[in-house]
Parts: C-alpha cells; sequence; structure tokens
C-alpha cells in the first residue's frame, strides 16, 4: 500500500499544471492533499474519481482560499473525522482523520508561523496541542500514520543552510525540540528511519531560483507509530513532481486497508 502526502499550494492551481496527469502515471492507494485553498464544490470530484478514487474526503477552512486538507482513497474509510476538539484549528481544516480497517490515518497541515509573532505563537500552540491530542488518540488507536506539512526542519541535514536559518521559523530551536520529542514518543520519521544520511527535501522557495538550485527544507513528513515500524518499506520525496513549491512524499507499507 502506497500512500502520498503532497502539500499542493492550492489544488486548483496544482491541476492546472498537471497534477491530474501525474495522479494517473502513478499507482497509489491513498493521496492526502494539504493546502487545498479550496472548497469541495470548486473541484469537479469526477477528475479525481475517474483516477480511481470515489472516495474523497474535504476538509476546507471557513476562511476562503485558504489552508484545507483532502484524503483521496481508493477504499472507503471506516470512519471519518474533522473535529479534533480543537475548534481554533478545525476552523482552519489543518486536521483530517480517516480510519481504516487496520489503521487510522491523520491527513495534516501544521501552521507555518511565517507571518510574524502572532502566528508563531498560534503555531507553538498547536505543537503543543497536537502532542496532547495524539496522546489522547494513542489510548483508543495503536496503529496510527500521521502525513503532512509539519512546517518544521527537524534536523540540520534536512535544510540546505542551517547556519543561515537558526533564527527563522521553520528551523527555531524549540519548533526542533518539539520534533525530538515526538519522534521519542513513539513515532518514526517513515523516510529518516530508511534513509539516515540521504539530503533531499520537500520544499523550495519560489524565490532566487531556490528549487533550481536545490535550495530546500524537508518539512513533509510521514510519522508512524512503533507497532507499524515494521511495515514500512520504501519511503521517497518524489522531487520531480513540480506541481507546488513542496513535493509529494510517498511511502510504501506492508499493510491492508
Amino acid at each position: 500500500m502506497k500512500i502520498i502526502s503532497y502539500n499542493v499550494n492550492g489544488i486548483r492551481s496544482a491541476l492546472s499544471k498537471g497534477l491530474a496527469e501525474w495522479i494517473a502515471q502513478g499507482d497509489y492507494d491513498i493521496i492526502c492533499f494539504q493546502e487545498t485553498k479550496a472548497e469541495q464544490d470548486q473541484i469537479d470530484g469526477s477528475v479525481f474519481e475517474s483516477l480511481g478514487y470515489p472516495y474523497q474526503y474535504w476538509n476546507s477552512a471557513e476562511k476562503k482560499g485558504y489552508s484545507g486538507t483532502l484524503t483521496l482513497s481508493k477504499k472507503p474509510a471506516v470512519f471519518v473525522s474533522k473535529d479534533s476538539g480543537l475548534p481554533h484549528y478545525d476552523r482552519e481544516g489543518r486536521i483530517l482523520r480517516t480510519d481504516f480497517s487496520s489503521f487510522t490515518l491523520l491527513n495534516c497541515y501544521f501552521p507555518s508561523g511565517t507571518s510574524g509573532d502572532e502566528r508563531q505563537g498560534f503555531k507553538m500552540l498547536f505543537l503543543q496541542e497536537f502532542h496532547e491530542y495524539i496522546q489522547t488518540l494513542k489510548k483508543e488507536k495503536s496503529n496510527i500514520i500521521i502525513v503532512g506539512d509539519y512546517n518544521i526542519a527537524h534536523n540540520e541535514i534536512d535544510i540546505h543552510d542551517p547556519k543561515g536559518n537558526k533564527n527563522s521559523t521553520g528551523f527555531l530551536p524549540e519548533e526542533r525540540e518539539w520534533m525530538t520529542q515526538w519522534f521519542g514518543s513513539g513515532f518514526i520519521d517513515a523516510f529518516r528511519m530508511l534513509h539516515p544520511e540521504r539530503i533531499q527535501y520537500s520544499w523550495w522557495s519560489f524565490r532566487a531560483a531556490s528549487r533550481s538550485k536545490n535550495k530546500g527544507w524537508r518539512i513533509d513528513y510521514q510519522s508512524v507509530s512503533e507497532r507499524l515500524k515494521d511495515s514500512i518499506k520504501s519511503a521517497e520525496q518524489l522531487n520531480d513532481a513540480v506541481h507546488s513549491d513542496h513535493c509529494p512524499v510517498m511511502v510504501e507499507y506492508d499493510l491492508s486497508f
């Protein structure tokens, strides 16, 4: 089973850049999009249905053209929730839960903090409250996969210029410490588990030809609960996909759903 996580920076924009054609060339079981910036009625669902994804679960932000998550699946979820119990994040469509027969999947778009101190504070509160939410969920579900744009580069290997970005949101010491605690609390970084020394990024600024120069950050992850660790078969950043300032993150699991 293959799961894709992809911040598309606007689903309508990505579709105009060949996203559907790219999906058609792959063989993915579940695709999780972040930053959709759209309502469900703004997209022709038959586009994804024709690609083999009849099950389309949306969590759009209340604010038009902002944030939002979408999970496409070849098979139906047995449970779907847009309600994390954290209304200030649910209003922004940041957490979308879908349960399948053998695992629980969360498609998440973490706040970025790039627009100033207020949103950085919002991001840090999100990190704290999200961690608490997951710890509670773990008491109910033990097989959990949490994919999405975490908006944090964990270690120096995950960013092209660690010294120059030491004071940049997304690489602040307190954010990196949260990631260390996160991956010490019963979750595995699927990509880094299989590729401990590989330098590969998932996001590049639109400025200064950053992508062509590969001046990027790895801020998109698939976190896997310890009990599913042995099910991870492969993990890749699909750098050739260019529908967004991010690229897809693909993990293959030995799981049924």
